[in-house]
């Protein structure tokens, strides 16, 4: 997988000032403020570099406010979305961040329904959904 790699100044110019707030700053934007996913078929990319991240079959309802998944979809070469510890806040979480460009995209918890137990929370801004087809 080819990394992307911007200067802040890219950055800027790229995102809207949410999605940079949300990606490039760690941000959270407030919940039920992106809730107005299409239900179709598809796929959910990271809005800063196109990488493909999460199928609208794990996407599930999970009340939190935020778009919520059960797994993400395998990467060019592996995982979609890396993981890393994130200590902010007076607690310890399991963020995640686009693989490809490092975007942050929310974070990932261990109360989510099967397949796998785990629920992705996911910022609405980091996201772009693309239709099937």
């Amino acid at each position: 997988m080819d990394k992307v790699t911007k200067t802040d100044a890219e950055w800027r110019e790229a995102l809207s000032p949410e999605a940079y707030r949300v990606t490039r700053q760690h941000g959270t934007e407030r919940p039920w403020s992106n809730d107005a996913f299409p239900k179709d078929p598809g796929t959910f990319l990271c809005v800063a570099c196109g990488q493909p991240l999460f199928d609208q079959g794990a996407k599930f309802e999970s009340g939190s406010g935020w778009p919520s998944f059960t797994q993400p979809v395998d990467g060019v070469e592996g995982e979609a979305v890396g993981e890393t510890v994130d200590r902010s806040l007076g607690m310890t979480r399991t963020e995640v961040h686009c693989a490809r460009c490092a975007s942050h995209l929310g974070h990932v918890f261990p109360d989510g329904p099967g397949p796998t137990g785990l629920r992705y929370c996911i910022n609405g801004a980091a996201l772009r959904f693309e239709p099937e087809g």
